[in-house]
């Protein structure tokens, strides 16, 4: 039996054995006044009918004849000729209203029972809709479990999962708005509105949690809709933590046996969530920090040797000095065989946060310019997350474009090839283009954070790259092009050297097995022991209630025996690191290597000239670019990457839909991928 014929059967007891009688006689009823309001109503219309007919027939000569016929006939009566005519012309009028009354008095009844079978159709319709939508929740927050074992099984990175989640939100929202909205109608129709909105039974479905439930839904829901997410993205952020409120108020109202159709995804949440505050409430070192001229800054996170990423990874950042509650998601820039204890990420000012990081930084930094500069920023991460291979060197011939800040993972993507070109290791890039979109020619300088020769020298003997820069917003060169701008850096005291936990995302296989392995089995046990010791021996009976514990069996087990397993996991991972003094003097070495890249600056923009063509005024036509690199590269296949704006993600999609489909046997096939990050 379905859950919602269970609900059903619940509120609405079986039929007796005489139930059979009972429906036979109502059916009898029924059509007994059915066949009343029929005779009465064919009546009228016939009496109605033959009324108007005698006003166009009696100026007729046929209608006078019978006119006189009717005066002979009856004007011996009472009251004459008046009698006569009153009874020929308002008779009709008068008998259709004394018809009326018993048929009002018929229909009535009949439309009270008419009144009720519309609200047994729309608390019916209003129940589907609701189960429908469960079964959608079910599903829900499968997305949005980052470091999910089930997303790295299908190899679909959290960015791109996001964008089920906001799809199977609304579809939720809207059926269970639909189905709350089909209920509030129904009991207005019966009478009851405020009665059964307040009703929260024992036995069945509670109405009162479900109408908070329903409420923090649709907050939830108006302030995720795109264009309040854009402009207010902390008012989306704040009012979508309320999810925890509403997980439980749906519980107190469908009960504990119904929750349980979406309690495996919700779990598997918690699961992910528990691990990534475990994780989080770490502190990490920031080696070293460069703000660009751009408006771009450049943070170096320190990270344990152990900790697995690729160059199409990203992380999730929190700034306490701005928000301990805000988590932004940034593209690493760093390739992993830049160095072992380091992670770099690329943040442009885009909105608030940003701005304020920013600020913060260059504050600190130009406090006292004859001190070394003493930058308070306590960072906390979470991740990396992303793809589990590096689907990237599958391919050898790369379309890399990007759109502004964009650019960021493929400056990673290209330092990770180059760093295998020169130690052999497998990689099959051969050829790459970069595309490149920007407003203003002071991002330019985002190229120079690589020293591709300082990387692979001679590498323009291995790989065949062309860089294409289209400057968008400016017609003709700057007057100062060419001139290198000096980056404001600066490198934080770093008192304990803390790099950032493996908890979450590529982290160890096997513990994280054995972490989903202890909760669920923990679960299972609170379960058992709140039955036999709790809600058997007091016959805990009401639905809402029994909801309840089963949420709080759910925290408890992560909370309990999860936590015991990530205490092990974490020793067993200090036992493992590399002993403080080892990792200060690798870090240190990095931080001399960057510095040495840093200042390499200006032979890599001389040797990289070749390379880069810079378009001031004009936007790529993807038409051309596709076309040239068809006649140019042959028949092979080439990867396409994109990351960057809507826009340009749906121009590059396009040119590579319309390529395939008119290729000829000599030009190549094109596979589009994007890696743009939008919630």
């Amino acid at each position: 039996m379905a859950v919602d014929d269970i609900l059903h059967t619940s509120q609405h007891p079986l039929l007796h054995s005489n139930g059979a009688h009972a429906n036979n006689n109502k059916k009898k009823n029924i059509n007994s006044v059915s066949l009343a309001k029929w005779v009465l109503k064919f009546t009228m219309w016939i009496v109605f009918l033959a009324w108007i007919a005698l006003f166009f027939v009696i100026p007729t000569d046929f209608g006078s004849e019978l006119y006189a016929d009717w005066l002979d006939a009856t004007s011996g009566s009472l009251f004459g000729y008046t009698g006569s005519l009153l009874l020929l012309y308002s008779a009709p009028i008068i008998i259709i209203a004394f018809l009326a009354v018993p048929y009002l008095l018929i229909s009535e009844e009949d439309q009270l029972q008419l009144q009720l079978q519309d609200c047994f159709i729309l608390n019916n319709l209003g129940l589907r809709l609701g189960s429908i939508g469960l079964d959608c929740f079910a599903f829900l927050f499968l997305p949005v479990a980052r470091g999910s074992v089930l997303l790295r099984l299908i190899n679909i990175p959290f960015e791109q999962a996001i964008r089920y989640h906001v799809w199977l939100g609304h579809l939720t929202m809207l059926l269970f708005t639909l189905h709350g909205l089909l209920y509030l109608i129904s009991w207005t129709i019966e009478g009851n509105l405020l009665k059964n909105t307040l009703m929260w039974v024992d036995l069945g479905v509670g109405h009162f949690p479900g109408v908070i439930s329903l409420a923090i839904g649709l907050l939830m829901w108006m302030t995720s809709l795109y264009p309040v997410r854009k402009k207010k993205f902390e008012l989306f952020f704040y009012t979508h933590q309320l999810y925890v409120i509403f997980i439980v108020f749906l519980a107190l109202h469908v009960g504990h046996f119904i929750f349980g159709v979406s309690a495996g995804g919700i779990f598997l949440f918690i699961l992910d969530r528990f691990l990534r505050i475990c994780q989080s409430r770490k502190t990490v070192d920031i080696i070293s920090i460069k703000c660009l001229p751009c408006g771009t800054t450049e943070l170096m996170l320190s990270k344990p040797p152990n900790l697995r990423y690729n160059a199409l990874s990203f992380i999730f950042l929190q700034i306490r000095e701005l928000s301990w509650l805000q988590w932004h998601p940034f593209s690493v820039s760093s390739s992993p065989l830049d160095g072992k204890y380091h992670l770099s990420v690329l943040i442009k000012v885009i909105g608030e946060w940003t701005e304020n990081l920013r600020g913060n930084i260059l504050n600190s930094s130009g406090a006292d310019l004859h001190l070394w500069p003493q930058t308070k920023i306590t960072a906390s991460v979470e991740g990396p997350y992303g793809h589990e291979l590096p689907y990237y060197l599958m391919y050898e011939n790369l379309i890399l474009v990007a759109g502004g800040i964009g650019i960021s993972p493929f400056l990673a993507i290209l330092s990770d090839i180059l760093h295998r070109t020169r130690e052999g290791k497998p990689c099959l890039p051969r050829n790459i283009l970069i595309v490149w979109a920007v407003k203003r020619s002071n991002e330019l300088p985002l190229l120079s954070t690589n020293d591709m020769e300082l990387i692979c020298p001679f590498f323009s003997n291995k790989l065949n790259l062309e860089i294409h820069i289209f400057v968008t917003r400016e017609s003709q060169p700057p007057l100062e092009e060419g001139q290198v701008h000096e980056a404001t850096n600066s490198s934080p005291p770093m008192s304990n050297c803390c790099s950032m936990s493996v908890l979450v995302g590529t982290g160890n296989n096997i513990w994280f097995g054995l972490y989903i392995i202890s909760s669920t089995l923990g679960f299972v046990i609170l379960l058992f022991l709140l039955d036999i010791f709790y809600i058997n021996p007091y016959e805990i009976s009401s639905w809402s209630y029994k909801g309840l514990l089963l949420v709080i069996c759910m925290l408890a087990s992560v909370f309990i025996f999860g936590s015991v397993m990530v205490g092990l996991w974490h020793f067993w991972e200090r036992r493992n690191a590399t002993r403080e003094a080892c990792k200060d003097d690798r870090i240190i070495l990095e931080k001399m290597q960057h510095n040495e890249i840093v200042a390499h600056n200006d032979s890599c923009q001389q040797k990289l000239a070749s390379s880069i063509s810079t378009y001031y005024g004009s936007r790529p036509d993807f038409k051309d670019i596709f076309g040239d690199i068809s006649e140019k590269w042959g028949c092979v296949d080439v990867g396409v990457i994109v990351c960057g704006p809507p826009s340009l993600q749906t121009s590059v999609a396009k040119e590579t839909r319309s390529q395939n489909i008119r290729r000829q046997r000599h030009h190549p096939i094109f596979h589009f991928n994007s890696h743009s990050f939008d919630i």
